[in-house]
């Protein structure tokens, strides 16, 4: 059983809900015995262009006070995304960050200019054999993972998990997790207004008398979905093991690293902070978590959301979690620790 750390803050103080991000990261390296490296870098979100829910940089400005006054020289880490959009490339993906207010400490591109630079991590477990992890990581032994939690239209929640899956990954790992999962299209419901002809950045689509999407094209990046208007386009759940090959990503970003995990349970939206438009919260604050388990943290996220809102939210994510304690990553199983 793991130990889960937790703060409950239903409100919207960020500067707040940072000073209990840091009375969190306090409490675990003393539990711990955890020791700083010189340099530790913060994997962090910075939202997409657009998006209005990401965690604000406001929220990171007490932790990373704590690690300069304990002699560390931390800096914001992170790796493009997989589909076009302001953090596609380092360059535009760096001025967003900037644009959204992560000035207060260098940032780091992990996966070089468009996503290519990565050192492979060998797992060897039922659906990965190596990961592609941005070179850039290989460089430090140790994170602080600063999370979100929210839905994800794939993963069914993103958290501590995701952050390590995608978040570590390089663009060909990016496509290694997605590989195997094509969307189809309800041809009652396409009105033929070619939106995902025009999203899709693989060339995937093209229109007949409705939206037709191929499948030897297709990687699942699910940007389609996100903009039909008429909700024509689904996913084949399942088809590709994606919540399993997501598990075992992260198990290869975290494997042979010391971490500490961090996640915010506000603005809980039903997509992902890649969305770049503005969302509402389907459901109220929480809190913050904290812990050194990833599996542990996670699910003591999902199971407190669920309790408050009185819903099943983002159930169709748990097998992440399952298959994540199967292949060794952590366990389900935590205590959770209130603080004040």
């Amino acid at each position: 059983m793991s130990k889960v750390y937790f703060i409950r803050n239903s409100g919207t103080d960020y500067a707040e809900l940072g000073r209990d991000a840091s009375k969190l990261l306090e409490r675990v390296v003393s539990e711990t015995g955890h020791r700083f490296d010189k340099e530790v870098p913060l994997k962090v979100h910075f939202g997409e262009k657009g998006n209005t829910t990401f965690i604000p940089a406001k929220c990171y400005d007490d932790t990373i006070n704590y690690l300069k006054q304990n002699g560390v020289n931390p800096s914001y880490i992170e790796t493009n995304v997989l589909y076009r959009g302001s953090r596609t490339t380092s360059d535009s993906h760096i001025e967003t960050a900037k644009n959204h207010g992560f000035t207060q400490i260098p940032t780091i591109i992990a996966d070089g200019e468009v996503g290519t630079d990565y050192d492979e991590i060998e797992i060897n477990k039922d659906y990965i054999d190596k990961c592609k992890i941005g070179k850039g990581f290989g460089k430090f032994k140790q994170f602080i993972v600063m999370s979100h939690f929210k839905g994800h239209i794939e993963a069914g929640f993103g958290g501590a998990l995701k952050q390590l899956s995608m978040g570590f990954a390089s663009r060909g790992g990016k496509l290694a997790q997605h590989s195997g999962i094509s969307p189809n299209v309800k041809a009652s419901k396409c009105i033929g207004c070619d939106l995902c002809v025009t999203k899709c950045d693989f060339d995937a689509i093209y229109r007949t008398d409705t939206a037709v999407i191929d499948s030897n094209k297709c990687i699942g990046c699910a940007g389609c979905i996100a903009v039909c208007p008429e909700g024509a386009i689904r996913n084949t759940w399942g088809a590709s093991n994606f919540l399993e090959k997501l598990s075992e990503y992260a198990y290869g970003a975290s494997k042979d690293k010391d971490i500490i995990y961090i996640t915010f349970v506000h603005n809980i939206t039903k997509d992902c902070d890649c969305m770049g438009v503005s969302m509402k919260p389907i459901t109220d604050n929480i809190g913050i978590l904290a812990g050194k388990d990833p599996v542990a943290l996670d699910t003591a996220c999902l199971d407190l959301i669920q309790r408050n809102s009185g819903e099943k939210l983002f159930e169709t994510g748990r097998p992440s979690l399952i298959h994540a304690e199967k292949i060794g990553l952590g366990t389900m199983e935590y205590e959770l620790i209130e603080l004040n």
